[in-house]
């Protein structure tokens, strides 16, 4: 008891009352119990045993359960349990010596005994079992405020993390716009409102294809990634916004989700790459033009060799000495410098006005099998083997097949004309990934010079002399019109490798 009183020194006393704790005055409440008890016992003693004066004592009995509660309720069972005690010895002298005893005709005062001794325990026990439940009050009390300074703590951290993403989305140059899962605007950062020209609470929670006057098909990229059949796509789009401001952007379109995997809606960038792109079309023209100045010394040289072959031809058959075969010698050269010339114009011809690629979702695994096909007898008659490997689950491509199998033949027939001398091997590999579809065609020949690899692709660049120099140019202008690319690695001696990457559908599946 005195542990327990020195544990609230120091507190207030309407606290202690609310814990359902007594002040420190356990000395007090001792005396006031032992007053008590001798106050009663007195009475006892100097009141006479006469029978007028029994009803007296009656009374007096009965006072002895005022300290006997009074203790139950300050020290609980165990206080209760020594009052009581010390009630009923005092009592029970008395009964003894002036009331008949505890036996007999007057056992209704050994009963009194037994109802002290169980007033003090039931009373002590009451009290005990109110402190235990104030106990567990307290510490639920206890448990509360510590959830609570925890949930504080813990509401402070997410405003501060959401201050924190807040000045990020406000500070990058990419318009973020987050939309539900029905598609309608959920917020957007203040790049988003400047290249739209419309404050988020117009957006809200509109659905976002409404935004623009022609969304480029944002809303059904969005509409695919929220039904899950893609997890994220990125590319390049053109837009038109309400303000009739025509936006170029990488649009990259990503399902957001929760920690529990389930799917909250999407998440929508755009990157304006106007600029970007106003440089880059200025370059392609400088590009162009360069490319023109270069196609026109093409054209001429290959324009000028033929013609002056020719004027030579007609000068030999204008001189009256030439015999009947000299005559018919240079009119076969004549028809062979036609035919060049011919083969030179309809190659600028194929080259100038390119037919415009019918896309369709092509598995370029079936293409190459074509190719490779009517290719092999071609490659065998100069001893050189075809080897394919083709990885499983291919996805489709957006492509014309026809000029796909055009840039392949190409390709495949360049390789083959470096081996036929030699013979060797040409390897067709074909693969997946990062969202492109790449077919590589090795060959192990002679390889290409360092100096003449930056010119593969330049118009009447050829290493043969029967050859034009726009095949390869060709094929690089196909994979454009695919919005694809083409590599070209080499080294003298070893072999050569042109890699071409087509980028796959978006509503493409993998290829079984």
């Amino acid at each position: 008891m005195g542990q327990e009183t020195s544990m609230t020194e120091g507190e207030p006393a309407a606290t202690r009352e609310v814990r359902g704790l007594r002040p420190r005055s356990t000395a007090r409440d001792v005396a006031v119990i032992v007053v008590l008890l001798a106050i009663v016992t007195v009475l006892h003693l100097f009141t006479t045993t006469s029978p007028d004066a029994m009803s007296m004592h009656m009374l007096y009995r009965r006072l002895y359960y005022l300290p006997i509660m009074y203790a139950g309720f300050i020290f609980g069972r165990r206080g209760g349990f020594i009052t009581a005690l010390a009630a009923s010895l005092l009592f029970a002298l008395h009964a003894q010596l002036s009331l008949g005893g505890l036996f007999g005709a007057h056992i209704d005062n050994l009963y009194e005994i037994v109802m002290y001794l169980a007033v003090g325990v039931l009373f002590g026990w009451l009290r005990d079992l109110e402190e235990a439940k104030t106990a567990d009050l307290r510490q639920v009390s206890s448990q509360l405020e510590e959830a609570y300074r925890k949930l504080e703590e813990r509401a402070i951290e997410l405003i501060n993390v959401q201050d924190y993403t807040q000045s990020i989305l406000r500070s990058i140059t990419s318009g973020v716009i987050t939309v539900g899962p029905d598609g309608s605007v959920a917020t957007a950062n203040p790049a988003a409102e400047r290249m739209l020209g419309i404050p988020e609470v117009d957006m809200v929670p509109r659905r976002i294809g409404v935004l623009f006057v022609d969304d480029g098909g944002l809303d059904q990229d969005v509409e695919k990634v929220l039904e899950g059949r893609l997890p994220r796509m990125v590319r390049d789009a053109s837009m038109v916004s309400r303000a009739g401001r025509t936006l170029h952007v990488q649009l990259s379109t990503s399902r957001m989700r929760d920690t529990d995997g389930r799917i909250l809606g999407a998440v929508v960038t755009l990157e304006d790459v106007s600029e970007v792109k106003a440089l880059t079309d200025q370059l392609i023209r400088a590009d162009r033009l360069a490319a023109m100045g270069e196609l026109t010394a093409g054209v001429a040289h290959e324009v000028r060799n033929p013609l002056g072959i020719i004027r030579a031809s007609v000068q030999l058959v204008e001189d009256p000495d030439s015999g009947p075969v000299r005559v018919h010698e240079a009119a076969t050269v004549i028809k062979q410098e036609i035919d060049r010339l011919d083969r030179v114009v309809k190659a600028l011809l194929d080259f100038g006005r390119p037919s415009k690629p019918t896309l369709m979702p092509t598995t370029v695994s079936d293409v190459l099998a074509d190719v490779v096909l009517f290719t092999r007898r071609f490659a065998g008659q100069s001893r050189v083997s075809i080897k394919e490997r083709y990885a499983e689950g291919l996805p489709t491509v957006m492509a014309d097949p026809d000029q796909l199998k055009q840039v392949f033949v190409n390709l495949i027939s360049n390789a083959v004309q470096a081996m036929e001398d030699s013979g060797g091997t040409i390897e067709v590999d074909v693969e997946a990934g990062d969202g492109f579809v790449s077919v590589s065609v090795t060959d192990d020949g002679p390889g290409i010079e360092t100096e003449d690899l930056s010119k593969v692709f330049d118009p009447f660049y050829s290493t043969r002399d029967e050859g034009t120099g726009l095949g390869l140019t060709m094929v690089h202008r196909i994979i454009d019109e695919h919005n694809g690319h083409i590599e070209v690695a080499s080294e003298p001696g070893t072999g050569t490798r042109f890699t071409v990457s087509l980028p796959v559908s978006q509503d493409g599946e993998a290829c079984r």
